[in-house]
């Protein structure tokens, strides 16, 4: 048989690269001197040379390869059926290649379902139009996008698709943005986000080889926009630290003197009855100096003083700390701990102060309910595939997407009284102790911060 493979494979190479007369020639010649072996085994060496052949292209060239390959067993098997059989009838003849044609179809069948399922079943969504913008195959993945029946979609051009009963509101809108940008503005890629946040690219692809007709494939790059967002945000991280190690304390200075210049002169307002100003000065240059102190702090935390110590005491001092301003915001702290002794190699301090920032925004988000219902912030603690896993749920007012896009971006606040430097020093320190911290909500629902420290070994 390995003789036979040295043989074949490039003889059936050779036709399906150039498809000329002269190599299909080549499979007549070459089904003569097959001697003691059956067709089982002929077919059998044909489709291993065929998968080595499709092992490095796509899935429709696979297809495309497959069918040419047909013609080449045809005739092969033509030649070999008849290369010991002349005094068989012209009758004879034509009924056993017409058996042998049908087993090589049935072959080639199943080969062909076994490409299609790849197609049906791919995390890709797939769908093909030919030149007269008719749907011509769409795999479950597209269809699923669709929450449509794909036995319905068949056969149906772009605008009756757009037109189908069974479509949502929504993606029908999605629908008409993308045929404005593949269609009527020939834009080959086009990325938007969904309903559910998930981020899906869109690629049309129009080629020689396609015959004119367009495949379009949707793919969910949720995962990459979340690694490109995570590299944003280290990037801005270290900008703001650059910035703040060299002109804060500059500012900082003079802020100092101001306010001690104004203290001396607080008597002399005093007499002109001008206290309330003074009042205002200093409590404008505190602010500012708070603003400057968090400032430095996003800078600093580069290298944590780690120590050893059990998570679950560390969040319940945190806890202890907190229940006085938890209960003037009309709010209980609950702490649930599924891992009593778990350890971990931190810097307390930066940790504490990343929990109480979550707490205090946590607080923030109930407070602004007005005690529409009795706050509620959960804390729950477990192992997690060698991370710590600490998730702090409150029930406050939520956020909505476009505020949850940029949580963890320097000087964003929704707060009056806010610097917005609170989180984004909380995810740096997070990240420099090894750790993740992500952030799910929906406006009015509430908020979940889920922080991940690595297990102290």
């Amino acid at each position: 048989m390995q003789a036979i493979r040295k043989r074949y494979f490039p003889a059936l190479a050779e036709y399906i690269r150039s498809g000329s007369e002269a190599s299909l020639y080549q499979a007549t010649e070459l089904g003569k001197t097959f001697h003691n072996i059956g067709p089982e085994e002929v077919i059998a060496v044909h489709e291993e040379c065929m998968r080595n052949i499709v092992l490095n292209v796509e899935s429709e060239e696979a297809l495309e390869l497959y069918n040419r390959s047909f013609l080449f067993l045809i005739e092969l098997m033509v030649a070999y059926r008849f290369r010991h059989q002349q005094e068989r009838t012209p009758d004879q003849r034509y009924t056993e290649m017409r058996e042998m044609l049908s087993r090589s179809y049935r072959s080639f069948e199943r080969v062909k379902s076994k490409y299609e399922n790849v197609l049906q079943h791919m995390d890709s969504g797939i769908a093909l139009f030919d030149n007269d913008n008719m749907l011509t195959f769409m795999n479950l993945q597209m269809a699923r996008f669709l929450d449509v029946p794909r036995k319905t979609l068949i056969g149906c051009s772009i605008l009756d698709i757009l037109r189908h009963q069974q479509l949502s509101r929504t993606t029908r809108r999605l629908l008409v943005r993308l045929y404005r940008e593949i269609i009527l503005r020939r834009n080959k890629y086009f990325e938007f986000q969904d309903s559910s946040g998930r981020h899906l690219l869109i690629t049309a692809t129009s080629s020689e080889q396609l015959d004119g007709d367009y495949l379009i494939s949707m793919k969910d790059v949720s995962e990459y926009k979340q690694i490109e967002q995570t590299a944003y945000q280290n990037d801005k991280l270290a900008m703001l630290g650059k910035i703040a190690a060299s002109i804060a304390h500059e500012i900082r200075n003079p802020l100092t003197s101001i306010r001690g210049f104004i203290q001396l002169l607080r008597p002399h307002l005093v007499e002109l009855g001008k206290e309330e100003y003074a009042k205002i000065m200093v409590a404008e240059i505190d602010r500012a100096n708070d603003i400057i102190y968090e400032f430095l702090n996003s800078s600093k935390p580069t290298a944590p003083m780690k120590q050893t110590i059990s998570l679950t005491s560390l969040l319940k001092e945190v806890s202890l700390l907190s229940e006085s301003e938890a209960l003037l915001h009309n709010c209980e702290i609950y702490l649930e701990s599924h891992e009593v002794d778990m350890l971990v190699s931190i810097d307390v301090k930066q940790i504490k102060q990343v929990v109480l920032n979550i707490f205090k925004n946590a607080m923030d988000a109930i407070g602004e309910l007005n005690g529409e219902r009795p706050g509620r912030i959960d804390v729950v603690l477990r192992r997690q595939a060698g991370f710590a896993e600490i998730t702090v749920k409150d029930n406050g007012k939520g956020m909505d997407r476009s505020t949850l896009n940029r949580l963890f971006d320097p000087f964003f606040t929704t707060k009056e009284s806010g610097t917005g430097l609170g989180l984004s020093v909380s995810y740096r320190i997070i990240r420099n102790h090894g750790g993740t911290i992500r952030v799910t909500s929906s406006a009015g629902q509430g908020t979940v911060f889920t922080v991940y420290l690595p297990i102290a070994e």
